[in-house]
């Protein structure tokens, strides 16, 4: 295929810089990012935000079926103008924040594959962690310092809301670095390729129950304070008597307790008066 700056001009068509559009342009990366989906012959795979059609490419070229999922309508008819005739391809204009794994009614559990725009990264990361069920794994190329938060652990700067979350009901494993030259328009920063695959049993029993997410925000809504003073500034009540039962230290800050400790600390604590879901990292 045809670069992307290319593509653009020959039909009079520019990226969106306030929908994130930044196409994928190296050959060899797309390749990776295919081979790294694990997609073969029986498996179908649903790429969001499928642009122009590059990685889209690429996957076929995996014998998978590909469902490229496009809320831009004129890119959607670039791709069906280019890949169009391909009969293992299925264009959907739709958009990835709210897509239903389970109404495309797939013939098999499908692999889903983005390169994802870097300020819809965590609503469309955590809408298709809710469908996990309904999928094998996910591989996303995402902002460098947004995947450094999703790889973090218990003690790391980075870890955080993002990192406990995501790490309660899946795997997460870093692929590989993509540089901003490797994307036209170029990002000003890197990205990252990550693979998640759900996992069997999730890490945290309540990983589901609003009352999980709503400790874990609260936990690392004032960072700087012990875990105590923060989650009674999130509203939990007499939270340092809870942490005492469960015998953990109230002097502790958030970024020290692993994921089981917050599911212990979820079932212990009383959901305070406003609790919020996971619908979006903070």
């Amino acid at each position: 295929m045809r670069p992307p700056k290319e593509m653009l001009r020959s039909r009079g068509l520019r990226a969106k810089k306030s929908w994130g559009q930044n196409f994928l342009a190296d050959p060899w990366l797309l390749g990776e990012l295919a081979a790294a989906s694990g997609a073969g012959p029986d498996d179908v795979v649903v790429e969001l935000g499928a642009g122009l059609g590059h990685l889209t490419d690429a996957l076929l070229g995996t014998g998978a079926r590909v469902v490229a999922v496009e809320r831009d309508r004129d890119l959607a008819a670039s791709l069906r103008q280019t890949l169009g005739a391909e009969p293992r391809l299925t264009v959907l204009e739709a958009n990835a924040t709210t897509l239903s794994l389970q109404a495309l009614s797939l013939p098999v559990v499908p692999i889903v594959v983005g390169n994802l725009p870097y300020h819809l990264s965590s609503a469309i990361l955590f809408h298709f962690l809710d469908q996990r069920r309904a999928l094998q794994r996910m591989l996303f190329t995402l902002q460098e310092e947004f995947a450094a938060r999703l790889l973090a652990g218990p003690g790391s700067r980075t870890y955080g809301v993002l990192s406990v979350l995501a790490q309660s009901v899946a795997r997460v494993e870093r692929c590989f670095t993509l540089p901003s030259t490797a994307f036209f328009p170029p990002p000003k920063v890197s990205s990252a390729a990550v693979l998640l695959t759900p996992l069997p049993v999730p890490r945290a029993s309540l990983a589901d129950d609003p009352r999980f997410a709503a400790v874990v925000r609260g936990a690392f809504a004032q960072r700087r304070k012990t875990l105590s003073n923060s989650l009674r500034g999130a509203g939990f009540a007499d939270p340092a008597a809870t942490l005492s039962l469960l015998g953990i230290d109230p002097m502790r800050r958030a970024e020290t307790l692993s994921v089981e400790e917050f599911d212990r600390l979820a079932a212990g604590l009383a959901a305070p008066a406003t609790s919020a879901g996971r619908r979006t990292e903070r």
